[in-house]
């Protein structure tokens, strides 16, 4: 299936789309690039709220998106690697039976399924800016999110053994 079509199915049965991942076999390059595609999708969500930072506050737009560009494109991955380890570390303390790289590939995969929502905020902060709308918003990404992320974490600590190179 394509990612467009997965992300939509996610919406219906997270922990399908994310089994169906893992059924597919350990393959890191694969979860890398959901977790780049994840983190290019957040830094273009940010630009219309960077640009609007920029207009109000009379700031230089190409520094703002450097710093964005840093932080989500060679920091936040790094962070990623650190909290799905985490993760897994607190599913192995509760009885999970997965390993590192289901962890990894449900919360990358949460990330890049959320997208459509964080492109939304993004939007809302851009055009609309600090406010109630915002942070209905947010809360509503962050509810999506964490939805994909513990429905995945459940299949990837699920003790099934996956096959693939």
């Amino acid at each position: 299936m394509s990612v467009t079509t997965d992300i939509v199915a996610t919406y219906r049965g997270p922990g399908r789309v994310v089994r169906r991942l893992l059924d597919m076999g350990q393959r890191e390059d694969r979860a890398l690039a959901i977790l780049m595609a994840s983190c290019v999708v957040l830094f273009i969500a940010q630009l219309p709220r960077l640009s609007r930072e920029a207009h109000l506050e009379g700031r230089d737009l190409n520094e703002l998106m450097a710093g964005s560009l840093m932080a989500l494109i060679l920091i936040a991955p790094l962070l990623m690697y650190v909290i799905a380890a985490a993760s897994h570390v607190v599913a192995k303390i509760v009885g999970g039976k997965g390993d590192w790289f289901g962890a990894r590939l449900a919360l990358f995969w949460a990330l890049l399924a959320s997208s459509p929502l964080v492109l939304l905020h993004g939007l809302v902060a851009g055009f609309i800016g600090p406010g109630p709308s915002l942070q209905l918003v947010g809360a509503v990404w962050f509810a999506v999110f964490a939805w994909f992320w513990i429905a995945g974490m459940f299949q990837a600590e699920r003790p099934i053994e996956r096959t693939g190179a």
